[in-house]
This record gives C-alpha cells, sequence and structure tokens, in this order.
C-alpha cells in the first residue's frame, strides 16, 4: 500500500525552499479572505508545516541562517522606519512619556511574571522588556484619517522609540549578564564596552555611508553597501556581549537620516526583506511552536491572559495618566493607548533570545509555552491596537466642526481615463468632457493598458486604434486629449503607475456591462485600483446618452463631509448638472445637505438642486422607486477604514445588481488621506479580498438553509 507518510519531513534543500516560498505567496490571499493579521499568518503557517504540525518541514540550517537574516531585518527596519525630526521638536513631552510607557508595564510584568506564573527574575525581567516596548501596527490608520501631524501621533511615535531602545537595553544586559558574570567590575566594563560601541558608530557610520552614497550610484551597490553595514553593526554588538538584534536597530537609527522614506534604496531594502527575510523568519519561529501544548491542560490560557491582560493594562495606565499630566482630552489619551498597545515582530525576536539563553544543561530562560503565549499575545494586541486607534481617529477627525483640509478642487485637475472596450471609451470621455474645469484648459488623458503576453504587439495596435478614435471624438469638441499605449503584466499596476506619472488627480473608469451578480462584482482589477489608490475614484456604468439625462440621484453617506474629498466630487457633479441643464437631488442626513447646499448655491447658483433627508445609509434601495430610465444614480461610496464608511457598503454589489439592474449609476470613491502606492511595511495587509471567507459561508449558508 502507497505509504504519503515516508515523504515527510522533506529534507530536500530544492523542495524545502520551494514549499516556503509556496506558503510565502498562499497565506496573504488565505489571511486576507480570513482578515487575519499577515504576521500571525506566517506563524499559523509555520505551526500547520512544522514537526508539532503535519510535520511536511524539517527545520534546516536554511531556517538558521535566514531566520536570522529575518530577524535583524525587521529591527534594523524599525530603526529606519522613526521619525527623527519628530523626536526632536517633541524632546521633553516624548521622552516623559517614552520612559513612563516603558516603566510601567515593565514593573507589571515584572511582578505578574514572578508572582503569577512563578518565574525565575532573569525570566521575568526578560518577559517584562518584551512587553515594555511596543510596535505602531495601527499607526496606517492614522495616515487613513490624516492625523500623522496629530500631537497624539507625534507622542506615540517617539515614545515607541525610546520605549523600544530602553528595552533592547535591557534584553541586552540580561543576555551579557549570562556570559559575563553580575559583580561591580562586570558591569563597569559592560558600560564602558557600550559607551565605546555606541559613539564608534555614531562618529564612524555616517562618515562612510555618506562618503559611499557620494561615490558609488549603482542600486545593487547602495543596497548591498546598506546591508553590510547593517551585519557589521550586529556583529560588533554580538562582539562585546550585546545581541545582535540591537546592533541592528541601532544601524536603522543611524542610517535613518541617508536612507529617505520614500526613496528606491528604501523600497528595495523594504521589498527583500518583506518579501523573503522576514516571512522565512516567521515561518521558521512557528515551526517551532508546539500546538499540542494548547490542549494539555489550562496553563497556557492562563499564561496568555496573564500576559495580555498586565501588558495592555500597563500600556493603558502609562497613556491614560500622561493625558492627564498634560490636560489632553479623552479621546487623544485613546489614540495613544490604542497606538503604544500593540506588539508584533519586534516581540517575537525578542523571545527568541530567550529561548536560546542556558540557565542550565537542556533548560532554557524561556520555554514552549512563553513562545506560545507571546504568539497568542500577539494577536490579541493587534487587534485591540487596531479597534481603539480606529474608533479613536475617527472621533478626533469628527471633534473639528470646521470644514475638514480640503483638497483644491480646480488647481489640480487633471483627470486620467482608462479605456479597453470601444463600446464604453466614447462615453467615458464625454462625461469627463462634462466634468472637466474648461477655464484651466487642462488636457485629459486617456489611457490603453495591454497585457505583456504573446498578444502583445495585437493588443498594442488595437489600443492605438481605440485612442485615436478618441483623439478624434476630443478633437472635435476642442479638447486636449494625450493618449497613452502601456505595457503591464498587471492592468491595477499599470493604471496605477501611469496615474502618477501624468500626475493625475482622479481617474474615471467604466463598470462592465453584466447583469449578474458575479463572484467578481468590480470586474478583474477594479478592487486592487481603489484599494490601491487614495485619490478619487469614478466608476459608472452607462447605459444610455449622456445628453439624454434628466434628473442625477446622490447618494450621501453620513460624515462624508468629514472626508478630504468632499469637495473634490461635490464640484464634479455640479459641472456634470450645469453642463447637462438637469436637476440633481441629493439624498443625505440634514447637517451633510446643509454643506451641500452652501456650495452649490455659492459656486453654481444656476444649477437645480434639491436637498431630501435621508437618515441611514440602509435606505438606498428604498432609492430605487424613484431612479427612473432616464435618472443617472450615483452612489458616494468609501473605502474600508475611512471615517464615512458603513458596514452596509459591503452589499453594494447585491443591492445594486437587484434594485438598480439595467439603470445608469456611478459609484464615487473620494480623495483620501495618505498614499496607498508607497508604504510598505510587513504590518500592513499585502493583499485584501472583495469578499471575506466569512462572508462567502454566510452567503452558502443562506442560500442552503432559507
Amino acid at each position: 500500500m502507497f505509504n504519503l507518510a515516508q515523504y515527510f519531513p522533506i529534507t530536500d534543500p530544492t523542495l524545502i525552499f520551494f514549499v516556503v516560498l509556496l506558503m510565502i505567496l498562499l497565506s496573504p490571499i488565505i489571511m486576507g479572505r480570513l482578515r487575519i493579521p499577515h504576521i500571525i499568518g506566517m506563524v499559523l503557517a509555520g505551526v500547520l508545516v512544522g514537526e508539532y504540525g503535519l510535520n511536511i518541514l524539517k527545520r534546516d540550517a536554511s531556517f538558521e541562517l535566514f531566520g536570522s537574516v529575518g530577524l535583524y531585518y525587521i529591527m534594523f527596519l524599525a530603526g529606519l522606519e522613526m521619525d527623527m525630526e519628530g523626536l526632536k521638536k517633541n524632546k521633553v513631552r516624548i521622552s516623559m512619556f517614552g520612559v513612563l510607557t516603558f516603566a510601567v508595564p515593565f514593573v507589571l510584568t515584572y511582578f505578574m511574571a514572578v508572582c503569577l506564573l512563578g518565574h525565575s527574575s532573569m525570566s521575568a525581567l526578560l518577559l517584562s522588556c518584551i512587553m515594555s516596548s511596543n510596535t505602531l501596527i495601527a499607526y496606517p490608520i492614522v495616515g487613513r484619517y490624516g492625523l500623522t501631524q496629530h500631537p497624539s501621533s507625534t507622542l506615540s511615535v517617539g515614545a515607541t522609540m525610546i520605549s523600544l531602545l530602553l528595552s533592547l537595553i535591557g534584553m541586552a544586559m540580561i543576555v551579557n549578564s549570562f556570559g559575563g558574570g553580575s559583580g561591580g567590575a562586570f558591569w563597569v566594563w559592560f558600560l564602558l564596552k557600550f559607551a565605546l560601541y555606541i559613539s564608534g558608530l555614531i562618529w564612524m557610520l555616517p562618515r562612510i555611508t555618506r562618503w559611499f552614497l557620494r561615490r558609488y550610484s549603482d542600486a545593487v551597490m547602495q543596497f548591498i553597501f546598506v546591508l553590510a553595514m547593517l551585519f557589521l553593526s550586529a556583529a560588533l554588538s554580538d562582539a562585546i556581549g550585546l545581541e545582535g538584534i540591537f546592533g541592528a536597530f541601532f544601524s536603522g537609527l543611524i542610517l535613518n537620516r541617508f536612507i529617505p522614506r520614500f526613496s528606491p534604496l528604501m523600497s528595495r531594502i523594504e521589498f527583500t526583506g518583506n518579501a523573503l527575510f522576514i516571512p522565512y523568519f516567521l515561518i521558521g519561529v512557528g515551526m517551532l511552536i508546539n500546538v499540542r501544548l494548547l490542549f494539555e491542560g489550562t496553563h497556557i490560557l492562563w499564561v496568555v491572559l496573564c500576559i495580555v491582560f498586565f501588558g495592555t493594562f500597563g500600556k493603558g495606565i502609562a497613556a491614560y495618566l500622561m493625558g492627564f499630566l498634560l490636560r489632553l482630552p479623552r479621546v487623544m489619551s485613546d489614540m495613544i493607548f490604542g497606538l503604544t498597545s500593540a506588539h508584533a515582530a519586534g516581540a517575537i525576536a525578542m523571545v527568541m533570545v530567550g529561548l536560546k539563553l542556558e540557565v542550565a544543561p537542556g533548560q532554557y530562560l524561556f520555554d514552549d509555552v512563553v513562545l506560545n503565549g507571546i504568539v497568542m499575545m500577539i494577536l490579541f494586541t493587534c487587534i485591540i491596537s487596531t479597534l481603539v486607534t480606529e474608533n479613536a481617529a475617527q472621533r478626533i477627525r469628527l471633534m473639528k466642526k470646521e470644514e475638514p483640509e480640503m483638497v483644491k478642487t480646480d488647481s489640480d485637475e487633471k483627470i486620467l481615463i482608462p479605456v479597453k472596450y470601444p463600446e464604453y471609451a466614447d462615453s467615458l470621455l464625454s462625461l469627463a468632457m462634462l466634468m472637466r474645469n474648461r477655464k484651466l484648459k487642462r488636457e485629459i488623458v486617456a489611457l490603453n493598458v495591454v497585457y505583456d503576453d504573446v498578444n502583445i504587439a495585437a493588443n498594442q495596435e488595437e489600443g492605438r486604434r481605440l485612442l485615436d478614435h478618441l483623439q478624434q471624438h476630443a478633437s472635435a469638441a476642442d479638447v486636449p486629449l494625450e493618449t497613452q499605449v502601456r505595457i503591464a503584466a498587471n492592468i491595477a499596476n499599470g493604471i496605477k503607475h501611469a496615474f502618477k506619472e501624468f500626475q493625475a488627480s482622479e481617474i474615471i473608469m467604466g463598470l462592465h456591462g453584466r447583469q449578474e451578480l458575479t463572484k467578481g462584482f468590480w470586474g478583474e482589477f477594479t478592487q486592487s485600483l481603489y484599494n490601491g489608490l487614495s485619490r478619487q475614484i469614478i466608476i459608472t456604468r452607462i447605459t444610455q446618452p449622456l445628453n439624454t439625462i434628466r434628473r442625477i440621484q446622490v447618494a450621501v453617506p453620513s460624515r462624508a463631509e468629514f472626508e478630504p474629498g468632499f469637495y473634490r466630487w461635490l464640484e464634479r457633479l455640479s459641472r456634470l448638472a450645469a453642463n447637462l441643464e438637469c436637476r440633481i437631488v441629493f439624498h443625505g442626513r440634514q447637517d451633510t445637505l446643509q454643506l451641500l447646499n452652501g456650495y452649490v448655491r455659492n459656486r453654481h447658483p444656476k444649477v437645480r438642486a434639491e436637498y431630501k433627508e435621508m437618515e441611514h445609509w440602509n435606505e438606498v434601495p428604498k432609492l430605487a422607486a424613484q431612479v427612473n430610465e432616464d435618472h443617472l444614480f450615483v452612489l458616494i461610496t468609501a473605502r474600508k477604514g475611512t471615517i464615512s464608511y458603513k458596514s452596509a457598503m459591503e452589499r453594494l454589489p447585491q443591492e445594486v445588481n437587484r434594485f438598480f439592474k439595467g439603470k445608469t449609476i456611478m459609484m464615487i470613491f473620494p480623495d483620501q488621506y495618505g498614499d496607498r502606492m508607497d508604504g510598505m511595511t510587513f504590518a500592513q495587509s499585502q493583499h485584501t479580498e472583495e469578499r471575506s471567507a466569512y462572508e462567502v459561508f454566510l452567503s452558502w449558508f443562506h442560500s442552503k438553509f432559507r
């Protein structure tokens, strides 16, 4: 009988590398559907294939090598991403809060570990160092709400750096005490070595880096040089008795000013780490986790509960005490707590140190129970941090009763229209011409993106013919049109990069004409596009000539006026109504309607506008009775995680196909804060799905058991 088990665990290096790459590829896709942070996803993948899971892979020397590189990479990127200027400007407050958010969790975790978990003093100290640091997992949320320069954000970022630095110093001292003793002479010698190491790197590293980057501009050489400096710093750190991850973090701080956040060199560093080294490290950590311990009693659950509660409670005390001392509003204290309460890969990096420190033959400072507890703690604290930060950011943005910081609606205007199908292209161009500001005399950009495949020549020629046709159409209306046929392996990426190259302000694109509800309602790449760009995207399905439209019906969600793109879409719709000489009806809440009324009355007094109250977004399907065949129905929607987003917007595909079938519709994703194209950290989602696995299951369940 065929025995499959004889082929496992896999020991062939080639197959091991293939399986690891397969996990790195598939984990973001699966975790995106399950809405689980990708850091946890990689660890869970390691658990699944490891010795204590399905025993598919053997943890060979490659995991040691790549794991060490990934470990250093995590700490190096943490140093590179620190905002040094923000730290300097608010150094007194930041220093105070940094010490506070380090000391309170440190003390609470130490006594918890000793009294409740029965750890030794050294084990409790190292666990305290882990819980005293934190990772800014929720920082991308702050960027989405345009609050990166807010005092609470600056305070949290600076304090995170200080607490992490203090934690690493504490960890280094613990590690060094294992190798050399603990007498007075030992500590004097240790502090002397530490001072020489710090001062030597601060003096030497900037000079060498400045000389090399000025002399050599080759991209590969610069990248290799940076990695060499990273591992030199880590090696010197090990040589003087410090743990290597401290050297990696410190080299990141020193090189911070030489590697701009948005530069090709930074992109290469982040790409290499996030694509290979960091996932390899996290998978290797997962392979060490003994999942069987979770079913051997309540002890592991008690460990997780203690670590999560006391660590989070300590961060909460520090945040709210700081808010009280500085007399900050409660919502700002919530924001600070949310940003400083999460732990991520840095905690795994430090717990790995404890797993290697031998206190007795065969006995180590940390055991598998602590490792499992730390991994579970990361999952829970990431969830807590995200929820608290999201809620606080919304409340801070809503506190601003004045008009939000609005993107200029006129002077930066440049419309990009991606076209592929001739039957939709003319309508899209006509819509862009009706929405553009004629006074600026800016050209419209028509883009055709073709796949880089065997049919590339034929597709390019077809694209040129389509764009030539649009050029004639635009010339007849005396509208300047710029065209480009672009080759790309991914259509969405091709559009996004063209958007940046042309410095466009917004996109107008077509929605497929299919009437049935399909799995991919938005089409092949639309979702990737609106998730990857923060600028305005208008998606439309035009079923009749635009000049035959008699009325525009607009559904506006509550709190839409607090979005930065509020006035841009309002300006475009007002121009459309004016040029079509049709009536426009806004449906929304009373406070939103007042702002709409004021803007239209002052900027477009000739537009015939009506305002009807709609208390809740769930009332959108009821508007179907008011939308006739010769109407244009506009939905002002929002991206997930933005201030006007509603969970009811998840049902938009079903509602459009059910209630507005065959109607001319338009969906607008307004401008948002931040640039979704540039940020690349492993803490953020690498992949998003239109529908989560939970939604798919519920849909299947309702269809079977209705």
